[in-house]
């Protein structure tokens, strides 16, 4: 025996008289000089009608043999590809169809942005941020907060940094599942109302205003369990009692027990809805056993992070308290613009091959994310009568740590925002130039440090994959 063997079925052997040669074949042919029967010869007009009809389908195609795939798919029979197209089997067919039609790689359809915020959600709750302060409003004639102020600024600040540690925690213990983080929630907000409270009452110097630090300290260990378990309409409707009372204070002045008694409904509001999620939380089945329990180091910088914001805020608002206003409502658009953020860092790795190109990007991406966050807050400062660059530095600072938290670093900001806050407080004992820009200064300092580390630890594609 003698020449080649076919490695495909029904080779040319089955339906031709061969007569093979010693030279190498002629170009179309790679087998054999075949002497064909009648009604075996290609049609090449057949073949390019096929072609035309499957070209979509066949360009993509990286080797014959895909195409005879689809070739099958279709259904072809190997009569029908003797009889109407005049080859011999279905690979000779395939074979004609991969090389008449160039080849063609579609790009894949643009997958959907697994960071697509929650526009609604994100709006909901920084108005959810700045209504308790309503309730300053309906109370302050009862315990004078002008003269009783450090008690309440004393236990916000422990309770700023107790939720922000906290909640950070309960997030990791979603992870696990809902169960699991309502445990924690249950047993970490007590605690927190506890010590805000604790370390308010040596300062308080009387009743009235120790039971105005319980109360908030009470409020806010509620509010942040319900705004982890994603429940913010139900926390809405529990302070309907505040805006209701607010509404009327133009009109009606309500006297001593509507102006005890609306927050006080309030909070008790708050505190059963609180009751209520966390005892069906707690109902949910239990996580399979196993997994590392997450350590409370971990959450640490977030609470030393949650301190340093509170204190900025506080010195921002000794001098402009509506400013303090805007940038509380601010932080719903600001957690939209992080979803963002992390949606357009995506799109940017997709639509980049090289990782020079991907910095470029990456740093206009921050650039628009930041500038978007402040140019709403430009005119708004304007209409309070603040100053518009330490409301702008001081949300600035802010915005870019929680982005660096958002990816899971967190002691570089908390360590910039301390020392930014520890500077701007201790300030005043310096003696330092009269005049109100020390905390600026501190804030643009801050803003410089966490947007070069941002540039530095962002703008590697392998942070986002």
């Amino acid at each position: 025996m003698s020449g080649p063997m076919a490695l495909e079925p029904g080779g040319a052997e089955q339906d031709t008289l061969a007569l093979r040669l010693a030279q190498p074949p002629p170009r179309g042919d790679d087998r054999t000089l075949a002497l064909r029967l009648p009604g075996h010869v290609p049609d090449p007009e057949a073949v390019s009608r096929l072609a035309a009809a499957l070209a979509d389908r066949i360009g993509p195609a990286v080797h014959p043999y895909e195409v005879a795939a689809l070739l099958e798919a279709e259904g072809l029979t190997a009569e029908q590809i003797r009889q109407r197209y005049g080859h011999p089997n279905l690979f000779s067919l395939a074979t004609a169809l991969y090389e008449q039609v160039p080849r063609s790689y579609p790009e894949p359809a643009p997958a959907a942005d697994p960071w697509r915020p929650d526009t609604l959600r994100c709006l909901l709750r920084g108005v959810l941020f700045a209504l308790p302060g309503l309730a300053y409003l309906l109370t302050a004639p009862l315990w004078h907060p002008g003269r009783h102020t450090t008690a309440p600024i004393v236990a916000g600040l422990v309770s700023w940094a107790w939720g922000q540690a906290l909640g950070h925690r309960a997030h990791l213990r979603l992870v696990t599942g809902r169960r699991e983080a309502a445990r924690t929630l249950l047993t970490g907000a007590p605690l927190g109302a506890a010590l805000a409270t604790a370390a308010a009452a040596p300062l308080a110097g009387s009743p009235a205003v120790l039971l105005a630090a319980a109360a908030q300290s009470l409020y806010l260990a509620a509010a942040g369990v319900l705004l982890v378990l994603a429940r913010e309409r139900l926390l809405l409707a529990a302070l309907t009692p505040l805006l209701a009372g607010t509404a009327v204070l133009p009109w009606w002045e309500p006297g001593t027990v509507p102006r005890a008694g609306l927050p006080l409904l309030a909070l008790l509001a708050a505190l059963a809805a609180t009751g209520h999620v966390l005892r069906a939380t707690l109902a949910t089945p239990a996580a399979p056993a196993g997994g590392t329990r997450p350590r409370p180091l971990w959450s640490l910088p977030y609470g030393l992070f949650g301190l340093a914001a509170g204190v900025l805020v506080l010195l921002e608002g000794r001098h402009e308290p509506y400013a303090v206003i805007v940038l509380t409502v601010s932080m719903g658009p600001a957690e939209w613009l992080l979803y963002r953020y992390r949606g357009l860092s995506v799109a940017a790795l997709r639509a980049t091959a090289t990782p020079a190109g991907f910095l470029l990007r990456s740093a206009a991406v921050l650039a628009g994310c930041l500038g978007a966050y402040l140019l709403p807050l430009l005119p708004a400062a304007w209409l309070t009568g603040a100053a518009p660059a330490p409301l702008l530095l001081l949300a600035a600072t802010l915005w870019t740590a929680l982005l660096l938290q958002a990816f899971g670093t967190a002691w570089p900001p908390a360590v910039i925002c301390l020392a930014a806050a520890a500077v701007a407080g201790l300030a005043p004992t310096l003696r330092p130039p009269p005049g109100p820009a020390v905390l600026p200064l501190c804030c643009a300092a801050a803003v410089l440090a966490l947007v070069a580390y941002a540039l530095l630890l962002l703008g590697r594609p392998a942070r986002h994959v």
